[in-house]
């Protein structure tokens, strides 16, 4: 088996641990909370992130309570979440400005996203995992959305992963092109960076 169908097996593997999680309520509730510990005090007006599919960790309440955090604060600059929404030409992502209620349609791969909304630029992106490993390596679905949209987008945002911890990948090895996240949160705390 070469190194692709190596990792494309990993990757089915991970998808059918997630989704057969007996105790994914009780993961997603302990990742909220570490989520919303993690977005204490940081100063980012602009959040990218993710709908969830195929049993991935669901970023939006905890998202949806740090804007209300914002506005309770009475800060100057209203907080903003971005959902991605697909460039099928260039294959990459831009962020669209959400909120629970806003009109949403799928799009190419039947995937929800924010309709007419105005574009937004996050400072902080928050990325789903497949699986991740020491380093900050993260296994994605293996399009390259998130890699390309990284190397365009200015500034570069931070990146953070979030995942359950049955996708932790001790022995995973990056390939050249495998950029690191800038830190990587689970159901436990901080995985990334360690310290």
């Amino acid at each position: 088996m070469d190194k692709s169908d190596a990792k494309k097996a990993l990757r089915q593997q991970l998808l059918e641990a997630r989704l057969n999680l007996p105790d994914r309520l009780i993961r997603s509730d302990m990742l909220q909370r570490v989520m919303r510990i993690w977005l204490v005090g940081r100063t980012d007006q602009a959040i990218g992130a993710y709908w969830p599919i195929k049993g991935e960790f669901d970023p939006l309440p905890a998202l949806h309570r740090w804007k209300e955090d914002g506005e309770l604060l009475d800060q100057p600059l209203r907080r903003r979440i971005g959902l991605p929404v697909v460039d099928k030409v260039h294959k990459t992502l831009t962020f669209h400005a959400w909120y629970p209620g806003c009109p949403m349609e799928e799009d190419a791969y039947g995937i929800p996203k924010p309709k007419d909304t105005e574009v937004i630029v996050p400072t902080l992106l928050f990325v789903p995992c497949v699986g991740y490993s020491p380093g900050g390596y993260r296994l994605g679905y293996g399009g390259g959305f998130y890699d390309r949209t990284l190397a365009s987008l200015q500034p570069k945002p931070l990146t953070v992963g979030l995942g359950f911890t049955n996708g932790f990948l001790p022995d995973f090895e990056p390939e050249p092109h495998d950029v690191p996240l800038d830190a990587i949160l689970n159901d436990n705390g901080v995985v990334w960076p360690v310290g």
